[in-house]
Protein backbone atom coordinates (compact mmCIF):
# COMPACT_ATOMS: atom_id res chain seq x y z
CA UNK A 1 0.00 0.00 0.00
CA UNK A 2 1.31 3.20 -0.87
CA UNK A 3 2.50 5.81 1.74
CA UNK A 4 0.43 7.28 3.51
CA UNK A 5 0.63 11.15 3.05
CA UNK A 6 -0.46 13.52 5.58
CA UNK A 7 -1.87 15.61 3.55
CA UNK A 8 -5.42 16.53 3.60
CA UNK A 9 -6.13 16.82 -0.05
CA UNK A 10 -4.45 13.61 -0.61
CA UNK A 11 -6.31 11.72 2.18
CA UNK A 12 -9.34 12.46 0.07
CA UNK A 13 -8.13 11.62 -3.21
CA UNK A 14 -6.97 8.11 -1.52
CA UNK A 15 -9.95 7.44 -0.17
CA UNK A 16 -12.05 8.59 -3.12
CA UNK A 17 -10.01 6.20 -5.33
CA UNK A 18 -10.39 2.96 -3.01
CA UNK A 19 -14.12 3.65 -2.45
CA UNK A 20 -14.44 4.31 -6.40
CA UNK A 21 -11.97 0.71 -7.00
CA UNK A 22 -14.05 -1.33 -4.58
CA UNK A 23 -17.54 -0.13 -6.44
CA UNK A 24 -15.63 -1.94 -9.41
CA UNK A 25 -14.58 -4.77 -7.95
CA UNK A 26 -18.15 -5.54 -6.27
CA UNK A 27 -19.88 -4.76 -9.87
CA UNK A 28 -17.70 -7.22 -11.29
CA UNK A 29 -18.18 -9.55 -8.91
CA UNK A 30 -22.03 -9.36 -9.01
CA UNK A 31 -22.14 -9.20 -12.86
CA UNK A 32 -20.16 -12.79 -12.61
CA UNK A 33 -22.56 -14.07 -9.87
CA UNK A 34 -25.75 -13.45 -12.15
CA UNK A 35 -23.90 -14.56 -15.46
CA UNK A 36 -23.16 -17.68 -13.64
CA UNK A 37 -26.64 -18.49 -11.89
CA UNK A 38 -28.41 -17.47 -15.26
CA UNK A 39 -26.27 -19.95 -17.35
CA UNK A 40 -26.83 -22.53 -14.60
CA UNK A 41 -30.38 -21.60 -14.14
CA UNK A 42 -30.80 -21.68 -18.00
CA UNK A 43 -29.05 -25.67 -18.31
CA UNK A 44 -31.48 -26.88 -15.90
CA UNK A 45 -34.56 -25.73 -17.48
CA UNK A 46 -32.90 -27.50 -20.77
CA UNK A 47 -32.63 -30.38 -18.46
CA UNK A 48 -36.16 -30.25 -17.21
CA UNK A 49 -37.43 -30.06 -21.11
CA UNK A 50 -35.63 -32.72 -21.93
CA UNK A 51 -36.50 -35.00 -19.28
CA UNK A 52 -40.02 -34.06 -19.87
CA UNK A 53 -39.27 -35.36 -23.57
CA UNK A 54 -38.05 -38.49 -22.93
CA UNK A 55 -40.99 -38.89 -20.30
CA UNK A 56 -43.03 -38.41 -23.14
CA UNK A 57 -41.62 -40.05 -26.00
CA UNK A 58 -39.79 -42.64 -24.01
CA UNK A 59 -42.58 -44.65 -22.37
CA UNK A 60 -42.74 -47.82 -21.34
CA UNK A 61 -44.72 -49.33 -24.07
CA UNK A 62 -43.11 -47.30 -27.01
CA UNK A 63 -44.15 -45.27 -29.86
CA UNK A 64 -43.72 -44.62 -33.86
CA UNK A 65 -43.60 -41.95 -35.92
CA UNK A 66 -42.55 -40.70 -39.28
CA UNK A 67 -39.01 -39.21 -40.03
CA UNK A 68 -37.46 -37.48 -43.25
CA UNK A 69 -33.38 -37.32 -42.54
CA UNK A 70 -31.03 -35.63 -44.37
CA UNK A 71 -27.13 -34.74 -44.53
CA UNK A 72 -24.34 -34.37 -47.10
CA UNK A 73 -23.13 -37.48 -46.69
CA UNK A 74 -25.98 -40.25 -47.00
CA UNK A 75 -28.32 -37.79 -48.88
CA UNK A 76 -31.74 -37.63 -47.87
CA UNK A 77 -35.02 -40.08 -47.49
CA UNK A 78 -37.93 -40.99 -45.13
CA UNK A 79 -39.37 -43.56 -43.52
CA UNK A 80 -40.84 -44.98 -40.04
CA UNK A 81 -39.66 -45.71 -36.88
CA UNK A 82 -40.86 -47.76 -33.82
CA UNK A 83 -39.48 -47.08 -30.42
CA UNK A 84 -39.25 -48.93 -27.10
CA UNK A 85 -36.43 -47.79 -24.81
CA UNK A 86 -33.23 -48.04 -26.04
CA UNK A 87 -34.72 -50.66 -28.86
CA UNK A 88 -35.53 -49.36 -32.44
CA UNK A 89 -37.10 -50.61 -35.96
CA UNK A 90 -36.57 -48.43 -38.81
CA UNK A 91 -38.31 -48.16 -42.61
CA UNK A 92 -37.00 -46.65 -45.51
CA UNK A 93 -37.22 -46.98 -49.48
CA UNK A 94 -34.02 -48.32 -48.88
CA UNK A 95 -33.44 -50.06 -45.90
CA UNK A 96 -35.04 -51.92 -42.84
CA UNK A 97 -33.13 -51.66 -39.89
CA UNK A 98 -33.82 -53.80 -36.43
CA UNK A 99 -31.88 -52.27 -33.05
CA UNK A 100 -32.49 -54.86 -29.78
CA UNK A 101 -30.69 -52.00 -27.82
CA UNK A 102 -27.40 -54.08 -28.42
CA UNK A 103 -26.89 -55.40 -31.80
CA UNK A 104 -28.52 -53.49 -35.08
CA UNK A 105 -29.49 -55.56 -38.11
CA UNK A 106 -29.47 -53.77 -41.17
CA UNK A 107 -31.02 -54.66 -44.53
CA UNK A 108 -30.06 -53.69 -47.78
CA UNK A 109 -32.52 -54.18 -50.23
CA UNK A 110 -30.22 -53.35 -53.53
CA UNK A 111 -28.38 -55.78 -52.44
CA UNK A 112 -30.21 -58.13 -50.64
CA UNK A 113 -27.63 -58.09 -47.42
CA UNK A 114 -27.92 -57.86 -43.89
CA UNK A 115 -24.93 -56.18 -42.03
CA UNK A 116 -24.67 -57.15 -38.25
CA UNK A 117 -22.94 -54.46 -36.31
CA UNK A 118 -23.26 -52.77 -32.46
CA UNK A 119 -23.55 -49.33 -33.55
CA UNK A 120 -21.95 -46.06 -32.50
CA UNK A 121 -24.29 -43.39 -30.86
CA UNK A 122 -23.97 -41.35 -34.24
CA UNK A 123 -25.10 -44.57 -36.37
CA UNK A 124 -27.76 -44.83 -34.19
CA UNK A 125 -28.97 -41.41 -34.65
CA UNK A 126 -28.82 -41.69 -38.41
CA UNK A 127 -31.62 -43.71 -38.04
CA UNK A 128 -33.32 -43.05 -35.04
CA UNK A 129 -33.85 -38.95 -33.84
CA UNK A 130 -35.11 -40.22 -30.52
CA UNK A 131 -31.70 -41.70 -29.61
CA UNK A 132 -30.53 -38.24 -27.55
CA UNK A 133 -33.24 -39.28 -25.10
CA UNK A 134 -30.31 -41.95 -23.74
CA UNK A 135 -28.18 -39.25 -24.15
CA UNK A 136 -28.18 -36.14 -22.82
CA UNK A 137 -28.30 -37.00 -19.05
CA UNK A 138 -24.12 -37.03 -19.05
CA UNK A 139 -21.38 -35.92 -20.61
CA UNK A 140 -23.12 -32.90 -22.72
CA UNK A 141 -23.56 -29.17 -21.87
CA UNK A 142 -27.05 -27.76 -22.11
CA UNK A 143 -28.38 -24.60 -22.95
CA UNK A 144 -31.52 -23.51 -24.48
CA UNK A 145 -33.91 -20.48 -25.95
CA UNK A 146 -37.43 -19.88 -27.05
CA UNK A 147 -38.80 -19.45 -29.75
CA UNK A 148 -42.74 -19.18 -30.84
CA UNK A 149 -44.14 -22.48 -29.88
CA UNK A 150 -40.89 -24.15 -29.51
CA UNK A 151 -37.66 -24.59 -26.77
CA UNK A 152 -34.34 -25.00 -28.71
CA UNK A 153 -32.26 -27.21 -26.82
CA UNK A 154 -28.65 -27.27 -27.50
CA UNK A 155 -26.36 -30.07 -26.20
CA UNK A 156 -22.65 -29.92 -26.92
CA UNK A 157 -20.54 -32.93 -25.78
CA UNK A 158 -17.72 -32.22 -22.90
CA UNK A 159 -15.50 -34.88 -24.55
CA UNK A 160 -14.48 -34.18 -27.83
CA UNK A 161 -13.90 -37.63 -28.46
CA UNK A 162 -17.58 -38.19 -28.86
CA UNK A 163 -19.16 -39.33 -31.47
CA UNK A 164 -21.76 -37.19 -31.50
CA UNK A 165 -20.37 -33.50 -30.85
CA UNK A 166 -22.88 -31.53 -31.03
CA UNK A 167 -27.13 -31.12 -31.27
CA UNK A 168 -30.06 -29.40 -31.37
CA UNK A 169 -33.45 -30.53 -30.62
CA UNK A 170 -36.90 -28.18 -30.75
CA UNK A 171 -39.19 -29.48 -28.76
CA UNK A 172 -43.13 -28.25 -28.80
CA UNK A 173 -43.88 -25.75 -25.83
CA UNK A 174 -47.10 -27.65 -25.18
CA UNK A 175 -46.72 -31.27 -25.94
CA UNK A 176 -43.44 -32.03 -25.27
CA UNK A 177 -42.75 -33.65 -28.82
CA UNK A 178 -39.43 -33.03 -30.53
CA UNK A 179 -40.23 -32.08 -34.23
CA UNK A 180 -36.28 -32.06 -35.35
CA UNK A 181 -33.00 -32.95 -34.64
CA UNK A 182 -29.92 -31.68 -35.80
CA UNK A 183 -26.68 -33.57 -34.68
CA UNK A 184 -22.91 -32.79 -35.97
CA UNK A 185 -20.33 -35.82 -36.11
CA UNK A 186 -16.98 -34.50 -36.78
CA UNK A 187 -18.33 -31.67 -39.27
CA UNK A 188 -20.62 -33.06 -41.03
CA UNK A 189 -24.32 -32.18 -40.05
CA UNK A 190 -27.55 -34.34 -40.48
CA UNK A 191 -30.87 -33.44 -39.88
CA UNK A 192 -33.74 -35.47 -39.03
CA UNK A 193 -37.51 -33.81 -39.05
CA UNK A 194 -40.25 -36.03 -37.11
CA UNK A 195 -43.88 -35.79 -37.56
CA UNK A 196 -46.89 -38.03 -36.42
CA UNK A 197 -45.72 -39.13 -33.10
CA UNK A 198 -48.23 -41.54 -31.67
CA UNK A 199 -47.94 -43.01 -28.14
CA UNK A 200 -48.43 -47.27 -29.34
CA UNK A 201 -47.21 -50.32 -27.48
CA UNK A 202 -44.43 -52.10 -29.44
CA UNK A 203 -43.96 -55.61 -29.22
CA UNK A 204 -39.90 -56.68 -28.26
CA UNK A 205 -40.39 -59.17 -31.12
CA UNK A 206 -40.82 -56.10 -33.28
CA UNK A 207 -36.34 -55.05 -32.81
CA UNK A 208 -35.07 -58.11 -33.62
CA UNK A 209 -34.21 -59.38 -37.52
CA UNK A 210 -36.13 -62.66 -38.29
CA UNK A 211 -34.13 -64.56 -40.73
CA UNK A 212 -37.28 -66.34 -41.64
CA UNK A 213 -38.36 -63.14 -42.85
CA UNK A 214 -35.81 -62.81 -45.42
CA UNK A 215 -34.27 -66.31 -46.76
CA UNK A 216 -32.54 -65.29 -49.34
CA UNK A 217 -30.62 -62.47 -47.91
CA UNK A 218 -26.96 -62.90 -46.77
CA UNK A 219 -25.70 -61.74 -43.47
CA UNK A 220 -22.71 -59.90 -42.93
CA UNK A 221 -20.99 -59.86 -39.33
CA UNK A 222 -19.17 -56.21 -38.81
CA UNK A 223 -19.14 -56.70 -35.52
Amino acid sequence: MKKIILTALLIVATIGATAQTNARVATKKTTTTTTTKSGTANAAQARKVLDKTAAVIGRKGGASASFKISSAKIGSTSGTIAIKGKKFHARTPQAIVWFNGKTQWSYLKSTDEVNISSPTEAQQMAMNPYQFINMYKSGYTLSMTASGSNYNVRLVAQNKKRSVQEMYITVNKKTYIPSQVKMREGGTWTTISVTGFKAQNQNDATFVFNAKDFPSAELIDLR
